[in-house]
């Protein structure tokens, strides 16, 4: 006997897709209704991935611009054996380190900066005369530096000038004033050369320094670090300040180190900032925690939406089902017809909410004047997210459009 041939299936893909985008041609409000809470949870998380990146660019450039250009270069320090312990330097910044590491990539300015250290019987006073009448009053700190301070800090110079390299190398004796030491000392302008004292020895005061990265410098008074050499037998610089280019920080602490101190380089430490790449991923990933969860809210309510609105058209459509089964449709192709249905939904939403997150970043950013940073990644993501809400909320009432039995359908 032979077997029968089977009969080919005549309803293809094609018949498939005609006959799930019919039914939502006939009811256009509620498909829009349908779609709106896909658009809008999509939307939501393409433009909770476009705000995070473009406020983290944002936010990060504000950080560059203080702290994340300042880097310091000290000795490091050791504990010493024995019944009193205490630290001491392993290693010593060189008298031409800023020359040195001014040669590195990525390096903008530097300066050297020590501490001067004051007798108990030394001050610092604008009077050439020790009055015993006159109320004590505390002198200013006493630093070397650098003439490139005023770039290294990115101090401002609110009076006169500060020292050049000439004065450094000839150990002249000025000096400058913090904008806080200048009151103490009572020093307002520099215009008529004042002068103040250090043990009894006079200093030539050409200029007021105003805000700068160091608080610390504001009372103190500044000499070159050649003439702290040759009055006060200055033996080392305590620390290397530089001024760097954004997100150069990890690299030049390793380099700045070779550079100073190359047969030991471990004896130096160097204190960097944190790379913009970082700084980015931490704002990014603090501010996604939050937006991410508002996006994913909405999406849920928008599948839960195709769940509601697809099961109810399975509902109403039931004596359509019955007659269809009845006619030959298999229970699959009833089944399928509904998926279809929500893929199409969810697509159609994907594909108009990945385009209105996208808008949305574009035009706020552009309202607030930033540079809008979004990955065409994420917006077809977006698309592949609301196809795959679509297909989850779609199979239960297909699932449940598939077991309507013929007789049942059409009796009620």
């Amino acid at each position: 006997m032979i077997p029968p041939v089977p009969r080919a299936d005549r309803f293809t893909v094609q018949d498939l897709v005609a006959e799930a985008t019919s039914d939502l041609g006939s009811r256009p409000a509620r498909l829009l209704a349908t779609i709106l809470g896909t658009v809008l949870g999509i939307g939501a998380l393409v433009a909770t991935v476009g705000f995070a990146q473009t406020a983290s660019a944002q936010i990060a450039r504000q950080f560059d611009t203080a702290a994340g250009t300042q880097m310091v270069v000290s000795p490091a320090q050791a504990q010493t054996g024995g019944s009193q312990s205490k630290s001491v330097a392993t290693g010593r910044i060189p008298w031409d380190g800023a020359e040195r590491v001014d040669r590195l990539a990525g390096v903008l300015a530097s300066a050297l900066i020590a501490e001067v250290a004051l007798g108990d019987s030394d001050s610092i006073t604008a009077v050439p005369v020790n009055d015993p009448s006159a109320a004590p009053v505390s002198s200013p700190a006493l630093f070397a530096a650098s003439a490139g301070l005023p770039d290294a800090l990115e101090a401002r110079v609110v009076s006169g000038r500060f020292f050049d390299d000439g004065h450094d190398a000839r150990g002249d004796r000025v000096a400058v004033l913090g904008d806080e030491a200048a009151k103490r000392l009572g020093i307002a302008e520099v215009g008529a050369r004042p002068s103040l004292f250090i043990d009894g020895v006079a200093y030539a005061v050409i200029g007021v320094l105003g805000s700068m990265q160091r608080s610390d410098l504001a009372d103190a008074v500044l000499i070159p670090v050649g003439t702290a050499r040759s009055d006060f037998r200055l033996a080392a610089p305590s620390e290397l300040d530089i001024r760097i280019v954004p997100g150069a920080g990890p690299q030049l602490a390793k380099q700045a180190v070779v550079a100073l101190q190359p047969d030991a380089p471990d004896g130096l430490q160097a204190q960097a900032p944190s790379g913009r790449g970082d700084l980015s991923r931490n704002v990014q990933g603090d501010v996604n925690l939050v937006l991410l969860l508002l996006g994913g809210v909405v999406l849920l309510a928008g599948g839960f939406g195709i769940a509601n609105v697809t099961l109810l058209g399975v509902m109403e459509r039931t004596g359509e089902i019955g007659l269809r089964r009845a006619l030959g449709a298999t229970s699959r192709q009833v089944g399928r017809q509904f998926l279809v249905e929500s893929l199409v939904i969810g697509l159609v939403g994907g594909v108009i909410g990945a385009a209105v997150g996208v808008n949305a970043v574009v035009l706020v950013a552009a309202l607030q004047g930033w540079a809008p940073v979004v990955d065409p990644l994420i917006a077809i993501a977006g698309v592949g997210v609301g196809v795959l809400v679509g297909a989850l909320s779609g199979w239960y009432p297909a699932r449940r459009a598939s077991r309507i039995e013929p007789v049942e359908a059409l009796r009620g």
